[in-house]
């Protein structure tokens, strides 16, 4: 099946997965089979899910208005001691490979919005997390001049081709480093960092201290203004309803 949807990709052809109801469902196949299929996968077991999918994102979800999408982030040390990104362990990608258009990566539907959350841990801090696997490599902020760049955080790479194009396409934006404390943050980022905190907790994740979920439930709660639709409600629903 894998074979049989990239050699229709490369013809045109993109593929969209959807899995339905409750009981044998494979989430690793399905997506799988959307990601080498250029589209999007999804799994809709209620109404508001239904909605959500066939409704408010469906035009982002069967349209794709960029394959083989690509984000780098590269951090400056002069700020930076070390750096992890949260999730997407199955997407990771070699260095060399963000600039090989031969490399099959993520697509973007039309409206969709994609968020990757780092955690960094800072020059002047100590930590028993840094190992040689995260130092960061020489790359621009270490062959330029400290005041060229001194003010920037990171730069953030993204390369991405058209539906119908071949060869790819790069953006670049700089983040200015200038840091706010949680409290300050917008509605939208405690939200995310809420559902990111509760996964891993249910990973058991070693970099975490915060192991109770009332503390997913608090962060969560302060991003509840903007939910037109209430899928934020549930998400806190949900963790409330979880039992170890």
């Amino acid at each position: 099946m894998k074979d049989l949807v990239k050699d229709q990709r490369d013809n045109g052809v993109f593929l969209t997965c959807l899995g339905f109801g409750m009981g044998n469902y494979k989430d690793s196949k399905l997506e799988t089979l959307a990601q080498n299929g250029n589209g999007n996968y999804a799994y809709i077991d209620t109404m508001q899910e239904a909605q959500k999918i066939l409704g408010t994102e469906f035009f982002g979800t069967i349209y794709t208005i960029a394959k083989d999408v690509k984000i780098q982030v590269e951090f400056n040390p002069q700020l930076v001691k070390a750096y992890r990104l949260i999730g997407y362990e199955n997407r990771l990608l070699a260095n060399e490979d963000f600039k090989n258009d031969k490399k099959d990566a993520g697509d973007l539907g039309s409206g969709h919005n994609v968020t990757a959350l780092y955690e960094i841990i800072p020059v002047d801090t100590e930590s028993k997390y840094i190992s040689e696997e995260n130092a960061l490599d020489p790359l621009k902020y270490t062959t330029s001049t400290t005041s060229q760049h001194q003010y920037e955080l990171a730069t953030v790479k993204l390369r991405y081709k058209k539906p119908n194009e071949d060869f790819s396409k790069v953006m670049l934006a700089s983040v200015l480093n200038k840091p706010i404390h949680i409290n300050e943050a917008s509605e939208d980022f405690k939200f995310m960092s809420a559902v990111a905190l509760f996964g891993m907790q249910l990973k058991q994740s070693e970099y975490i201290e915060l192991k109770d979920k009332k503390a997913v439930i608090a962060l969560a709660e302060q991003g509840l203004h903007n939910d037109p639709e209430g899928y934020r409600s549930e998400f806190v629903r949900l963790v409330k309803s979880y039992r170890k």
